[in-house]
C-alpha cells in the first residue's frame, strides 16, 4: 500500500514519483514494481546527505550535509523539501548550484528531505 509522501523509483527508466494520495495497490512503471525509497537519516561514508536546518530572519535555510554535498553532472542533489505538517515546499537544484535552499515563511520546526540522484532520499 502506497502512503502519502512516500517516494518511489522505477529501476528500469529512472522515473521518480511521490505519492500524493495513498491507496491500496502497487505502483508499477515499465511493467515492474517501483522501489520505495526509505528515508535515511544517518550519514555514512565521505559524502554527507542529512539536511541541516538553520533558522533565518525570513524562514529557514536547508543545507545538504554538514560538509557541502558534491553538485557534479553525475552526482548531485536534485531537490530539497521542507515539510510542516500537511504543507510542503520543494526547491529543485541543478549541478553546479550550491546544495542548499531557502524557504521563506517557515518556522525552524519543520522536517527537511533531500534527494540525491546517486544515494537516494534523506531526511532530518
Amino acid at each position: 500500500m502506497a502512503e502519502k509522501k512516500q517516494v518511489y523509483k522505477c529501476e528500469i527508466c529512472g522515473n521518480v514519483v511521490e505519492v500524493l494520495h495513498g491507496a491500496a495497490g502497487d505502483l508499477v512503471c515499465c511493467g515492474a514494481e517501483m522501489v520505495l525509497f526509505e528515508e535515511k537519516s544517518a550519514d555514512e561514508g565521505k559524502e554527507k546527505h542529512v539536511p541541516v536546518i538553520e533558522a533565518t530572519a525570513d524562514g529557514v535555510k536547508v543545507k545538504v550535509g554538514s560538509n557541502p554535498h558534491p553538485m557534479e553532472e553525475k552526482h548531485f542533489i536534485e531537490w530539497v523539501e521542507v515539510i510542516d505538517g500537511e504543507t510542503s515546499c520543494r526547491h529543485y537544484l541543478q549541478p553546479g548550484q550550491a546544495p542548499e535552499a531557502i524557504f521563506k515563511g517557515c518556522s525552524a520546526n519543520v522536517t527537511a528531505r533531500e534527494y540525491c540522484n546517486v544515494h537516494g532520499l534523506w531526511k532530518s
